[in-house]
């Protein structure tokens, strides 16, 4: 009986021995002397992000860190294409860490390391994120009214090589009445050549049942240039030659080539609480009748919960001066959107 006693006893000294234990977690020191304790989301761009229990998600200038360790798999980047898939991390002197990779570990200096992110499962350097938006409204009252708007847009890094697509789906109707019903889808391949600058092949279709221009159909090619792309946003511009197909409702088509200018530009505020955004494209044929075509969005996202968030937009599509018909359309949409 005295046995079992003290076996209890042990017991539960163990069992609130283990309970204070803090969950283990990841550690940056600073080169001014403090400490952050969280979890290493990722490293890009100049800024290490870390997400802490009591400031939530904190950006770090990584010229400050004075030194990191993780016990997670993380993958190590020292130049834009490859990287080393580190068991762990352990702090090394002032400027450094080591990287832990069975019996050979690595010492390697802070300011040779490009990026840190979680590695994927099949391709370990791929970086795959995006969003849907939805915006519903139905309104019940001497003129009926249905609205809906689906927007979705993603983008999946790997290597050297990165992949676009958006889409988007519109449709309005009073009193049974359809006065807005079209759909749109892009899709652009980027090739860096180095750090920045990247070369980007697209091709993009618009349908409209309802406006004047029933199609447009583009394909284009082109250099762009990656300002910053990391954990906080990301801000490109791209200059395309364009190849563009218009069909009328009419039945009569245009044909011509076009410069454009095509930007994609989003920021977090507030430790990541805010999102602003814009994207679109601005156009000047070569030698056709239209003046120029304009197609854009701007907008804010509250960010619910890690996945979930409120957005509120505008969108403004123009063409102007076509020769069989033009197109000069405002649309403002609030819903609730996913992203990853």
């Amino acid at each position: 009986m005295r046995l079992s006693n003290k076996l209890s006893h042990a017991l539960s000294c163990a069992a609130l021995t283990l309970a204070a234990t803090p969950a283990l977690a990841d550690t940056v020191w600073l080169k001014n002397g403090d400490r952050l304790t969280g979890t290493i989301k990722v490293f890009d761009g100049g800024k290490l992000v870390v997400e802490t229990s009591y400031g939530g998600t904190i950006p770090v200038d990584w010229k400050q860190v004075k030194t990191l360790e993780s016990d997670r798999e993380l993958m190590v980047k020292q130049d834009e294409f490859t990287g080393e898939r580190a068991k762990s991390l352990k702090a090394a002197e002032d400027g450094k860490v080591t990287l832990i990779n069975g019996e050979a570990p690595k010492t390697v200096e802070l300011a040779s390391i490009e990026q840190i992110i979680k590695p994927k499962p099949i391709l370990e350097d791929l970086v795959w994120k995006g969003n849907v938006d939805v915006g519903l409204d139905y309104k019940r009252a001497e003129t009926d009214t249905d609205d809906y708007d689906v927007d979705f847009k993603t983008t999946a890094r790997h290597g050297a090589w990165r992949h676009n697509a958006e889409g988007g789906y519109n449709r309005e109707s009073q009193d049974e009445v359809t006065t807005t019903n079209n759909w749109n889808a892009e899709y652009a391949l980027d090739r860096f050549l180095d750090e920045h600058w990247f070369w980007q092949g697209r091709v993009s279709y618009t349908r409209d049942h309802i406006e004047d221009v029933s199609s447009q159909r583009t394909i284009g090619t082109g250099p762009g240039y990656q300002f910053w792309d990391d954990e906080l946003g990301a801000f490109s511009l791209a200059t395309l030659v364009n190849q563009n197909d218009y069909e009328y409702k009419d039945g009569g088509s245009d044909n011509f080539y076009s410069l454009g200018l095509k930007w994609d530009y989003n920021r977090y505020l507030v430790g990541k609480t805010f999102e602003l955004f814009s994207n679109g494209e601005l156009g000047k044929p070569i030698g056709g009748d239209s003046e120029y075509e304009l197609d854009a969005e701007a907008g804010l996202r509250y960010k619910v919960t890690d996945w979930a968030s409120l957005n509120m937009k505008a969108e403004k599509n123009i063409v102007s001066g076509a020769k069989d018909g033009e197109i000069d359309e405002t649309r403002y949409s609030v819903g609730f959107g996913v992203g990853w």
